[in-house]
Protein backbone atom coordinates (compact mmCIF):
# COMPACT_ATOMS: atom_id res chain seq x y z
CA UNK A 1 0.00 0.00 0.00
CA UNK A 2 1.40 3.65 -1.19
CA UNK A 3 2.09 5.86 2.17
CA UNK A 4 2.18 9.52 1.61
CA UNK A 5 5.53 10.98 2.17
CA UNK A 6 5.94 13.26 5.11
CA UNK A 7 6.21 16.45 2.67
CA UNK A 8 3.00 15.87 1.08
CA UNK A 9 1.16 15.01 4.56
CA UNK A 10 2.09 18.49 6.16
CA UNK A 11 1.05 19.89 2.88
CA UNK A 12 -2.36 18.25 3.56
CA UNK A 13 -2.05 19.12 6.79
CA UNK A 14 -1.56 22.73 6.08
CA UNK A 15 -4.03 23.11 3.85
CA UNK A 16 -6.58 21.79 6.30
CA UNK A 17 -5.80 23.76 8.83
CA UNK A 18 -5.77 27.24 7.18
CA UNK A 19 -9.95 26.51 5.81
CA UNK A 20 -9.45 24.25 3.12
CA UNK A 21 -11.80 21.72 2.31
CA UNK A 22 -11.09 18.61 1.61
CA UNK A 23 -11.84 18.71 -2.08
CA UNK A 24 -10.33 21.71 -3.02
CA UNK A 25 -7.27 20.28 -0.44
CA UNK A 26 -7.81 16.73 -3.10
CA UNK A 27 -7.73 18.87 -5.89
CA UNK A 28 -4.68 20.90 -5.02
CA UNK A 29 -2.37 17.77 -3.39
CA UNK A 30 -3.72 15.64 -6.49
CA UNK A 31 -4.51 13.33 -3.51
CA UNK A 32 -7.41 11.47 -3.76
CA UNK A 33 -10.68 12.91 -1.18
CA UNK A 34 -10.37 9.27 0.65
CA UNK A 35 -7.11 10.01 1.13
CA UNK A 36 -7.67 12.97 2.60
CA UNK A 37 -10.15 12.13 4.74
CA UNK A 38 -7.94 9.39 6.42
CA UNK A 39 -5.28 11.62 7.04
CA UNK A 40 -7.87 14.19 8.99
CA UNK A 41 -8.60 11.33 10.83
CA UNK A 42 -5.50 10.13 11.53
CA UNK A 43 -3.99 12.97 12.33
CA UNK A 44 -6.99 14.41 14.03
CA UNK A 45 -5.89 11.61 16.65
CA UNK A 46 -2.84 12.00 17.24
CA UNK A 47 -3.81 15.52 17.97
CA UNK A 48 -5.66 15.23 20.37
CA UNK A 49 -3.90 12.45 22.12
CA UNK A 50 -0.79 14.39 21.88
CA UNK A 51 -2.51 17.58 23.35
CA UNK A 52 -3.99 15.84 26.09
CA UNK A 53 -0.51 14.04 27.55
CA UNK A 54 1.34 17.69 27.08
CA UNK A 55 -1.31 20.13 28.27
CA UNK A 56 -1.33 19.41 32.10
CA UNK A 57 0.35 20.40 34.98
CA UNK A 58 -0.37 24.36 34.16
CA UNK A 59 0.00 27.34 35.81
CA UNK A 60 -2.56 29.72 35.02
CA UNK A 61 -4.15 32.43 36.82
CA UNK A 62 -7.06 33.46 34.89
CA UNK A 63 -8.96 31.37 32.45
CA UNK A 64 -12.51 31.61 30.44
CA UNK A 65 -14.64 29.04 29.25
CA UNK A 66 -16.90 29.02 26.21
CA UNK A 67 -18.93 27.01 23.90
CA UNK A 68 -19.59 27.24 20.09
CA UNK A 69 -22.31 25.95 18.10
CA UNK A 70 -21.89 23.59 14.85
CA UNK A 71 -24.18 21.42 13.22
CA UNK A 72 -23.92 17.84 11.94
CA UNK A 73 -25.66 16.01 8.84
CA UNK A 74 -28.54 18.65 9.53
CA UNK A 75 -30.11 21.40 11.73
CA UNK A 76 -31.47 19.89 14.61
CA UNK A 77 -35.05 21.30 13.12
CA UNK A 78 -34.58 19.61 9.70
CA UNK A 79 -32.82 16.47 10.58
CA UNK A 80 -34.98 13.51 9.53
CA UNK A 81 -37.30 12.36 12.22
CA UNK A 82 -36.23 8.74 12.23
CA UNK A 83 -32.65 10.12 13.34
CA UNK A 84 -33.64 12.85 15.43
CA UNK A 85 -31.84 12.25 19.31
CA UNK A 86 -29.15 10.53 17.72
CA UNK A 87 -25.84 12.44 19.18
CA UNK A 88 -23.81 12.27 15.79
CA UNK A 89 -27.03 14.07 14.11
CA UNK A 90 -27.99 18.24 14.63
CA UNK A 91 -26.49 20.91 16.85
CA UNK A 92 -22.83 19.97 18.03
CA UNK A 93 -20.69 22.19 20.22
CA UNK A 94 -17.43 22.79 21.06
CA UNK A 95 -16.33 23.65 24.49
CA UNK A 96 -12.87 25.55 25.04
CA UNK A 97 -11.06 26.72 28.13
CA UNK A 98 -8.41 29.49 27.10
CA UNK A 99 -5.48 30.64 29.52
CA UNK A 100 -6.29 34.46 29.27
CA UNK A 101 -2.30 35.19 29.83
CA UNK A 102 -0.65 32.82 27.61
CA UNK A 103 -3.45 32.29 25.41
CA UNK A 104 -3.60 28.69 25.12
CA UNK A 105 -6.28 26.36 25.08
CA UNK A 106 -6.16 24.16 27.87
CA UNK A 107 -8.84 21.47 26.82
CA UNK A 108 -11.48 21.36 25.10
CA UNK A 109 -14.75 18.80 24.16
CA UNK A 110 -16.67 18.41 21.51
CA UNK A 111 -20.65 16.77 22.20
CA UNK A 112 -23.53 17.90 22.93
CA UNK A 113 -24.70 21.36 24.82
CA UNK A 114 -25.56 18.71 28.21
CA UNK A 115 -24.92 18.86 31.78
CA UNK A 116 -23.32 15.59 31.33
CA UNK A 117 -20.29 17.65 28.57
CA UNK A 118 -20.71 20.26 31.23
CA UNK A 119 -19.31 18.36 33.73
CA UNK A 120 -16.70 16.19 31.68
CA UNK A 121 -15.27 19.10 30.17
CA UNK A 122 -15.06 21.06 33.60
CA UNK A 123 -13.48 18.20 35.53
CA UNK A 124 -10.76 17.45 32.59
CA UNK A 125 -10.10 20.90 32.66
CA UNK A 126 -9.11 21.19 36.66
CA UNK A 127 -7.27 18.07 36.24
CA UNK A 128 -4.95 19.84 33.80
CA UNK A 129 -4.51 22.46 36.11
CA UNK A 130 -1.76 23.10 39.00
CA UNK A 131 -3.04 26.09 41.18
CA UNK A 132 -5.56 28.52 42.23
CA UNK A 133 -7.26 29.74 39.36
CA UNK A 134 -10.03 32.61 38.76
CA UNK A 135 -12.23 30.93 35.98
CA UNK A 136 -15.14 33.10 34.40
CA UNK A 137 -17.90 31.27 32.20
CA UNK A 138 -21.01 32.26 30.42
CA UNK A 139 -24.54 32.24 31.57
CA UNK A 140 -25.05 28.94 30.93
CA UNK A 141 -26.58 26.92 34.12
CA UNK A 142 -24.97 23.32 34.16
CA UNK A 143 -21.50 25.56 34.98
CA UNK A 144 -23.22 26.52 38.35
CA UNK A 145 -22.92 22.59 39.44
CA UNK A 146 -19.95 21.67 36.66
CA UNK A 147 -17.64 24.00 38.49
CA UNK A 148 -18.02 23.19 42.62
CA UNK A 149 -18.30 19.35 41.07
CA UNK A 150 -14.87 19.47 39.60
CA UNK A 151 -13.03 22.18 41.64
CA UNK A 152 -15.01 22.21 44.55
CA UNK A 153 -14.57 25.55 46.51
CA UNK A 154 -10.53 25.93 45.75
CA UNK A 155 -11.27 28.27 42.86
CA UNK A 156 -12.35 32.20 42.08
CA UNK A 157 -15.54 31.39 39.86
CA UNK A 158 -17.86 34.08 38.35
CA UNK A 159 -20.30 34.19 35.59
CA UNK A 160 -20.62 36.78 33.03
CA UNK A 161 -23.95 37.01 31.92
CA UNK A 162 -24.74 39.10 28.24
CA UNK A 163 -28.45 41.02 27.86
CA UNK A 164 -29.48 41.04 24.56
CA UNK A 165 -32.13 43.38 22.70
CA UNK A 166 -35.33 42.35 21.16
CA UNK A 167 -34.46 40.36 17.69
CA UNK A 168 -34.36 42.33 14.49
CA UNK A 169 -37.91 41.31 12.95
CA UNK A 170 -36.63 40.83 9.77
CA UNK A 171 -36.94 37.21 7.90
CA UNK A 172 -34.04 38.47 5.42
CA UNK A 173 -31.60 39.33 7.70
CA UNK A 174 -29.13 36.85 9.65
CA UNK A 175 -27.86 37.79 12.61
CA UNK A 176 -28.13 37.55 16.82
CA UNK A 177 -29.99 40.19 19.00
CA UNK A 178 -27.73 43.28 19.93
CA UNK A 179 -26.04 43.28 23.72
CA UNK A 180 -27.30 45.85 25.46
CA UNK A 181 -25.12 44.74 27.96
CA UNK A 182 -23.48 42.40 30.82
CA UNK A 183 -23.89 41.33 34.24
CA UNK A 184 -21.20 40.22 36.66
CA UNK A 185 -21.85 37.66 39.30
CA UNK A 186 -19.40 36.12 41.93
CA UNK A 187 -20.56 32.39 42.47
CA UNK A 188 -17.14 31.16 44.77
CA UNK A 189 -14.05 32.56 46.03
CA UNK A 190 -13.23 36.32 45.13
CA UNK A 191 -12.93 37.00 41.61
CA UNK A 192 -10.91 40.23 40.68
CA UNK A 193 -13.89 42.09 38.77
CA UNK A 194 -11.68 43.51 36.15
CA UNK A 195 -10.71 40.04 34.99
CA UNK A 196 -14.22 38.84 35.25
CA UNK A 197 -14.39 38.43 31.33
CA UNK A 198 -15.16 36.15 28.11
CA UNK A 199 -13.48 38.36 25.39
CA UNK A 200 -10.19 36.00 24.59
CA UNK A 201 -12.47 32.99 24.41
CA UNK A 202 -14.89 34.65 22.21
CA UNK A 203 -11.93 35.74 20.33
CA UNK A 204 -10.72 32.37 19.61
CA UNK A 205 -14.19 31.40 18.42
CA UNK A 206 -14.01 33.49 15.66
CA UNK A 207 -10.38 31.50 14.83
CA UNK A 208 -12.45 28.96 14.82
CA UNK A 209 -14.91 30.28 12.35
CA UNK A 210 -12.42 31.25 10.11
CA UNK A 211 -9.78 28.97 9.70
CA UNK A 212 -12.46 25.99 10.11
CA UNK A 213 -14.54 25.50 6.96
CA UNK A 214 -16.73 23.33 8.89
CA UNK A 215 -17.54 26.05 11.19
CA UNK A 216 -18.57 28.53 8.34
CA UNK A 217 -22.24 29.57 8.68
CA UNK A 218 -24.35 29.79 5.64
CA UNK A 219 -22.62 27.29 3.68
CA UNK A 220 -22.51 23.17 2.40
CA UNK A 221 -18.88 23.06 4.32
CA UNK A 222 -20.75 21.34 8.15
CA UNK A 223 -19.75 18.27 9.09
CA UNK A 224 -21.19 14.84 7.82
CA UNK A 225 -20.19 13.10 11.06
CA UNK A 226 -19.55 13.54 14.73
CA UNK A 227 -16.43 12.25 14.48
CA UNK A 228 -14.35 13.77 11.76
CA UNK A 229 -16.04 17.17 12.91
CA UNK A 230 -13.62 16.15 16.46
CA UNK A 231 -10.95 15.10 14.29
CA UNK A 232 -10.92 18.61 12.57
CA UNK A 233 -11.11 20.63 16.04
CA UNK A 234 -8.41 18.95 17.30
CA UNK A 235 -6.05 19.32 14.28
CA UNK A 236 -6.90 22.97 14.26
CA UNK A 237 -6.25 23.39 18.05
CA UNK A 238 -2.83 21.87 17.63
CA UNK A 239 -1.93 24.11 14.51
CA UNK A 240 -2.98 27.29 16.36
CA UNK A 241 -1.55 27.05 19.51
CA UNK A 242 1.58 25.40 18.50
CA UNK A 243 2.69 25.96 15.09
CA UNK A 244 0.99 30.14 14.56
CA UNK A 245 2.92 32.85 16.19
CA UNK A 246 0.39 35.10 18.43
CA UNK A 247 0.43 38.70 17.07
CA UNK A 248 0.66 39.99 20.96
CA UNK A 249 2.45 37.32 22.46
CA UNK A 250 5.32 36.76 19.57
CA UNK A 251 5.57 33.51 20.32
CA UNK A 252 2.94 30.73 20.09
CA UNK A 253 1.13 29.77 23.31
CA UNK A 254 2.36 26.59 23.90
CA UNK A 255 5.98 28.57 23.61
CA UNK A 256 4.32 31.13 25.86
CA UNK A 257 3.12 28.37 28.47
CA UNK A 258 6.18 26.34 29.00
CA UNK A 259 4.97 23.72 26.65
CA UNK A 260 7.14 24.10 23.59
CA UNK A 261 10.52 25.83 22.56
CA UNK A 262 10.06 26.84 18.86
CA UNK A 263 7.42 27.26 16.53
CA UNK A 264 6.43 23.42 15.82
CA UNK A 265 6.54 23.24 11.58
CA UNK A 266 3.87 21.04 9.89
CA UNK A 267 6.26 18.65 9.13
CA UNK A 268 6.54 17.81 13.00
CA UNK A 269 2.69 17.78 13.31
CA UNK A 270 2.96 15.11 10.59
CA UNK A 271 5.74 13.59 12.54
CA UNK A 272 3.46 13.14 15.49
CA UNK A 273 1.04 10.65 12.93
CA UNK A 274 4.23 8.91 11.96
CA UNK A 275 5.44 8.40 15.04
CA UNK A 276 1.90 6.93 16.32
CA UNK A 277 1.88 4.41 13.17
CA UNK A 278 5.36 2.88 14.14
CA UNK A 279 3.97 2.30 17.84
CA UNK A 280 1.27 0.70 16.78
CA UNK A 281 3.02 -1.69 14.14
Amino acid sequence: MNQLSTEKRAQIIGMLCEGMSMRATARLTGASVITVMKLLVDAGEAAHDYHDKTVRGLHCKRVQMDEIWAFCYAKQKHAPESMRGQPSVGDIWSWAALCADTKLVISYRVGTRSADDADAFVADLASRLVDRVQLTADGYGPYLSAVPGAFGRDVDFARLIKKYGAPVDDPRRYSPPQCIGTERHTVIGNPDPDHVSTSYVERQNLNIRMHNRRFTRLTNAFSKKAENHAHAFALQTLHHYFARIHTTLRVTPAMEAGLADHVWTLEEMAGLLERSEKSAA
